[in-house]
């Protein structure tokens, strides 16, 4: 069955991590356009953000940025409908053994940490109005039932362990109401992707984009590809 879809946000409130650049910038260009009030994360006053979004300061590293954030939101609007957990980072090429232990950490507490921790602060709020969405970022290599050869440990157990906080979310607060989805946007042409990649930023950004729009009673702890679920 195809999913009901929100055509309209207007009245519906969006925060999206890692906003500046990147799928997450597309992401909150496409929100905004489809008439959400959307908060784009960045975590520099210097990074630029889209027109028509509310810049905030948010690194997802640091849980007072994060209070700061998720309080700022419910004080100017009094309700939060979608999180889009984007902000991400990773190194690639090495195995394990040659992973740097500061880029293990690095890597775990943008990727793992911070999401965790975006939804401790703001999935109460998520819950006031009925089929509140978490989207997460995630990617295909971080699926298990895929082959985890080609390095990149941190990234990759990461990405494994968002799929884990997608199912959690699902679990834990699905009755509620709570619809969390995890997704993989593709090998995209960002600063991470690299040129070479397959592609576009408007490509990626369209499942997480559309999975925001999911209205209540909508399929939820799923992991999506191109609007298609996938394995785990």
């Amino acid at each position: 069955m195809e999913p009901e879809l929100y055509d309209d946000l207007t009245g519906q409130v969006a925060l999206v991590t890692g906003a500046n650049r990147g799928i997450g910038r597309q992401i909150a260009i496409n929100l905004r356009d489809l008439g959400a009030t959307v908060y784009a994360g960045s975590r520099s006053m210097l990074n630029e953000t889209p027109e028509g979004t509310e810049r905030v300061i948010l690194d997802v590293t640091q849980e007072g940025d994060i209070e700061e954030v998720v309080d700022g939101i419910f004080a100017d609007q009094g309700r939060l409908d979608i999180l889009v957990n984007n902000a991400g980072i990773g190194e690639f090429g090495n195995d394990l053994v040659a992973e740097p232990t500061d880029a293990i950490d690095k890597t775990l507490s943008v990727n793992v940490r911070g999401p965790m921790l975006l939804c401790k602060h703001a999935v109460p709020l998520l819950l006031q109005n009925d089929g509140g969405r978490v989207v997460n970022v995630s990617s295909g290599m971080g699926a298990i039932g895929e082959a985890q050869s080609g390095g990149s440990p941190s990234y990759r157990i990461s990405k494994t362990a968002i799929n884990g906080l997608t199912a959690y979310l699902e679990g834990q607060y699905g009755d509620d109401g709570l619809i969390a989805n995890s997704v993989c946007p593709g090998w995209v042409r960002t600063d991470m992707g690299g040129e070479n990649a397959s592609r576009s930023v408007e490509e990626g950004a369209e499942t997480p984009t559309w999975l925001a729009r999911f209205k209540p009673g909508s399929e939820s702890g799923k992991f999506w590809r191109k609007k298609e679920v996938i394995d785990w």
